[in-house]
This record gives structure tokens, C-alpha cells and sequence, in this order.
């Protein structure tokens, strides 16, 4: 496994970090450019709150994990500030999307710019431990608490009553934000946190009969045979078991990582394209056609997160399926979503594995899940 560390290491020192260092800043209002062309040229100036949120505490874990780098210090601070000063509303809601001067364009309606916001200040707060980062980071934490009934409130499109449903995507997100968070949280309060999570992802979502993650159930945990609730992300589902993985070595939880390790592998294997290899990204649990009409794309994020999740099952198990698949899908990512010209990675392909944007970054991607997924892989692997 050593010539994957290095490889991992040394794409994301030499690669990736230098061409969000050089094409991302916006050195006259403050924050991030995410939208970047395969060349890193800046075509469109809107500025989207999570990925503002993301690109900060992706620097600011740089900073604090591998070297204490004052152009990194600063890159996280710029975007710290943008945030601080741009991001939410009166109530403590994090916009969704701004301008490029920091005014609002889209309502707090996705609690993930919440979830990525109390992320980054709290990981800020690691390196530059002013008291009004904490208290910003754990503000925003107890908002998403108060919101998660209903995190979309009265910008929630579904009419009441007839089928109530919860998403995986916030528990998913809680499982990993309060491990982030930890320092600020306290034990407590993490033991306390971190047993409702594990208890959402692994028995309500998880579906005994299949083996899988649902992306949506009834309010009692009771499964919705429609399209809602017959949808799988099996990306969702890879990266929340890593997620797991880490909650089982927080609290010495082995059963936990053997359940998570099996899930992961079994999601894998259904959500495989054995014809043109490659990860779907959505399925219908029942094998009825998804509703979501990209399904069968290739999508950067969901191979990076299965890498994750591959490394650190090998690393926790010893589990040979593990190491067979993370060879495989190494292959595919690195033959595919790596850009044989230019700095960083495509994001988007068909299901025969041609790119389909050649786009760096856009309204979703950004400096987040290219450079966390070859930092989390690099440093899971150094532990072996």
C-alpha cells in the first residue's frame, strides 16, 4: 500500500491544493470562486455558502493536521471572514447561495450550508482559538438541532400530512459534524449525539431485508414504497459508513465497524456498473427505473468517498474484499476523473465513463471532496 500513500500524498500537495491556491481566491471581495473551468479560469462569480464553508475548513485541517503553512493559514482566513460577515441571515440561517460582493441570492433553505458552516468554525477555531469562533460554530450547531424536524421550514415544497418522510442525508452529515466538532462539544454531549446518529443510520435507514441505505423512510423508520422511498445513493450510503468506521474507533465499537464494514462492501457490489464499471449514482432499491434521471452518471465525490471507506476498512480489518475493491475503483477514479492535463479533477461523467463537463468546479463541486478524500486516504493509509 505504500506506492498509494505517496501517490495520495503527493497528488494532493503538488495538484490539488496549489490549483485552489491560484485560481479560487477573490482577493477583492473576500471568499471563493468555485466555479473554475478545466483550466481554473473563473466563469461565473456567484458564491455558494457550503462550498465557502467546505474550502475553509479544508484549509484550516491542513494548517492544523500537516504543517503549519502561512499561505494556508490565510487562505482559510479569507474565506472565514466572507462567511462571518455574508453568510447568514438574522436568525443564524446560512444562506444558500450569494453574489460575488457577499449579497444574498437564495434563501436558508438547505441546512447543509448550516452543517459545512459550524464545520468550518469550528476547525477554524482549532488554529485561531478566538472565543467568538466557538461560540459561532456552536450557534449554528444547536440551529441545525432546532431545524432538523423540518430543516427546509417554510421553504419545504412537500404538501403536510400525506406522506411524511425524513432523509438520511442529516443524520449522515450529524454522524461525521459531531466528531468534527468534538472539542467543542465535549464528551457528553458526543456520546449522547453520537448513539442517536448511529442508531438513525444503522437501523432506520438500513434495511435488514436488502442490505442497503435508503435516501428516504416514513417518520417511524417504516419503508415507503414509492419513489422516494425505494431511492439509494449508494455514495451516500459508502461515505456515512466511513463515517461509522470513525464513530466505531471513537468509541471502541467493534461490532459497529464490522456491521458498517459489511454494508459498505454490500452497497458497493449492488451499486457497481459491472458493464462499464464505475458507481451509479442512484438506484431504485427495488430495481424499478429511478426516478432521478442521472442516475447511471459517474460522479467524482461518490468514488472518492468509496476510496475512503475502502482504506479505512483495510486499515481497521484486514479485510481482503476491502483491499481487492480499493484497487479497483483506485483504478477507475484515477484512469478516469483525473485530468491527464491540467490541475485537479472532472467531477461529472456518462456511465461509459466519458466526461460529460470538463468544469473544475461548479455549484457543487468546489475545494472539498477531490483534496478530503486524497487526505483521508493518504493519512488512513500512513497509520499501516
Amino acid at each position: 500500500m505504500k506506492k498509494y500513500l505517496d501517490l495520495y500524498k503527493n497528488e494532493l500537495l503538488d495538484n490539488i491544493i496549489p490549483f485552489w491556491m491560484e485560481h479560487s481566491k477573490d482577493q477583492t471581495y473576500g471568499g471563493y470562486f468555485t466555479c473554475l473551468d478545466r483550466e481554473g479560469k473563473v466563469y461565473d462569480r456567484d458564491k455558494f455558502v457550503w462550498l465557502q464553508a467546505r474550502q475553509v475548513w479544508m484549509f484550516a485541517r491542513l494548517y492544523d493536521t500537516v504543517e503549519k503553512h502561512p499561505d494556508w493559514l490565510e487562505m482559510a482566513g479569507l474565506g472565514l471572514s466572507f462567511l462571518k460577515k455574508n453568510g447568514m441571515d438574522k436568525e443564524g440561517n446560512f444562506f444558500f447561495s450569494l453574489n460575488q460582493k457577499g449579497h444574498p441570492l437564495v434563501q436558508p433553505y438547505n441546512i447543509f450550508s448550516d452543517c459545512f458552516a459550524a464545520m468550518a468554525f469550528a476547525a477554524y477555531y482549532k488554529i485561531d482559538p478566538r472565543e467568538e469562533y466557538a461560540k459561532l460554530a456552536l450557534n449554528t450547531f444547536e440551529n441545525i438541532l432546532r431545524r432538523r424536524e423540518n430543516p427546509k421550514g417554510k421553504y419545504n415544497k412537500t404538501y403536510p400530512g400525506t406522506r411524511n418522510l425524513k432523509s438520511f442525508a442529516l443524520p449522515m452529515i450529524l454522524s461525521n459534524l459531531t466528531l468534527e466538532m468534538e472539542h467543542l462539544l465535549g464528551d457528553e454531549r458526543v456520546d449522547e449525539m453520537a448513539s442517536e446518529v448511529i442508531r438513525e443510520v444503522m437501523d432506520v435507514f438500513y434495511q435488514k431485508e436488502s442490505g442497503l441505505i435508503l435516501e428516504n423512510v416514513f417518520e417511524d423508520g417504516s419503508f415507503s414504497d414509492s419513489f422516494e422511498g425505494r431511492l439509494s445513493s449508494p455514495g451516500h450510503a459508502i461515505e456515512a459508513m466511513w463515517f461509522m468506521l470513525d464513530l466505531s474507533h471513537r468509541f471502541g465499537d467493534v461490532d459497529l465497524r464490522d456491521k458498517a464494514v459489511a454494508c459498505g462492501l454490500k452497497t458497493l457490489e449492488y451499486g457497481w456498473d459491472e458493464t462499464y464499471g464505475g458507481i451509479y449514482y442512484f438506484l431504485d432499491s427495488k430495481g424499478y427505473p429511478p426516478e432521478k434521471l442521472e442516475w447511471n452518471q459517474k460522479l467524482w465525490w461518490v468514488h472518492l468517498e468509496t476510496l475512503v471507506f475502502l482504506a479505512k476498512g483495510y486499515a481497521m480489518t484486514g479485510n481482503q474484499q476491502c483491499l481487492h475493491w480499493f484497487e479497483k475503483v483506485h483504478d477507475y477514479t484515477w484512469n478516469h476523473f483525473k485530468d491527464p492535463d491540467y490541475p485537479e479533477w472532472f467531477g461529472y461523467l456518462d456511465r461509459y465513463g466519458k466526461v460529460q463537463l470538463p468544469l473544475k468546479g461548479g455549484k457543487w463541486k468546489g475545494c472539498f471532496h477531490v483534496p478530503r478524500g486524497l487526505f483521508q486516504v493518504w493519512k488512513t493509509l500512513e497509520k499501516l
